[in-house]
């Protein structure tokens, strides 16, 4: 039977989170008439991952094919790419091994994607659950860890608003895919040789592009397990401090090429007026606020991130 759906989870050591997904994917519900698989995509992981699948796939629901390949390149963006390569479904939905689907997600996800033929990815609502209480104000960058909360209704993200769905819940048309996102990306995700993310807004950008749709579809939920060390201090900076050093790249991709030279040092000098602003209007408070010194952090980010990317190029190239 040719399979319409395939749940793509990308992994790295993630023994200790990876069941709970399992466990809510293998209960399902309204997905009788959907010919699905779950796909494992482990991105080289120490962690005996392997054993986990093999002991999974002895007690799996007989209907649902649970499959299991590894992609030794770290990083998640190559992962990502592994798992569309090895997909056998029309469409691809992205869990990370710390989202849970709602049980009737691949439900709701499949429904809608049959009937927007002109989506070429469509982004979930997600939840944070979290280990311990974020800092005050939080929600000014929940964004920055997947946290999609945008609103009762579907709708289009328009290329003029700037703003785009994460991979985690993220469900893509394969055939926009394999297309538009090239095989060997500039952001890679993550790994021991690189704290760059967006990786997974790299590829949904080349194909919004494309000219295909991106949704938000606020019926495919999520709850994003957050662990208490992510949300301390050190590592909420290190986070936003990973997404505004690869936000030069991001703004590139949503250009022309010929306009890139010329729209360039305008918005780099409008990144370093608000910079200064943020920095004289809350310098007092940065020590102490944890969220301001987060936002201050992307800011001062978003100005070095040319010359971050441009050294990080020539070093790879020497």
């Amino acid at each position: 039977m040719a399979i319409d759906f395939t749940v793509a989870i990308p992994t790295y050591n993630g023994v200790s989170r990876l069941p709970a997904v399992l466990d809510r994917l293998r209960d399902q519900m309204g997905t009788e008439a959907i010919a699905w698989e779950v796909l494992i995509i482990d991105n080289n992981s120490t962690d005996g991952l392997a054993d986990l699948i093999q002991a999974y796939q002895a007690q799996w629901r007989p209907d649902v094919p649970l499959r299991y390949c590894l992609e030794t390149q770290q990083g998640a963006a190559f992962a990502r790419i592994r798992a569309i390569q090895a997909a056998e479904g029309i469409f691809v939905g992205f869990l990370d091994d710390d989202t849970l689907p709602a049980r009737n997600w691949i439900q709701t996800a499949h429904i809608f994607a049959k009937h927007h033929p002109h989506a070429g990815a469509i982004g979930s609502q997600i939840h944070g659950q979290y280990e311990t209480a974020p800092p005050a104000n939080f929600d000014h960058i929940a964004s920055f860890l997947a946290i999609t909360e945008r609103g009762p209704e579907p709708h289009i993200y328009e290329p003029r608003s700037k703003m785009l769905p994460p991979s985690a819940g993220l469900v893509v048309r394969r055939q926009a895919w394999l297309a538009h996102v090239p095989e060997r990306p500039t952001l890679t995700g993550r790994s021991p040789s690189s704290i760059l993310n967006s990786e997974d807004l790299e590829a949904i950008l080349q194909i919004q592009n494309a000219g295909w749709e991106i949704w938000y579809n606020p019926a495919m939920e999520l709850e994003h397990q957050i662990p208490a060390h992510r949300l301390t201090r050190e590592g909420l900076l290190f986070i936003v401090r990973s997404t505004g050093l690869a936000r030069h790249h991001i703004r590139m991709l949503r250009l022309k090429p010929w306009q890139r030279p010329l729209i360039f040092p305008f918005g780099w000098l409008n990144d370093c007026r608000k910079a200064l602003q943020f920095f004289i209007r809350h310098r007092q408070q940065l020590a102490q606020d944890t969220v301001l010194a987060c936002q201050m952090e992307f800011l001062r980010c978003t100005v070095v991130s040319p010359f971050y990317l441009w050294q990080q190029q020539w070093r790879r190239m020497v």
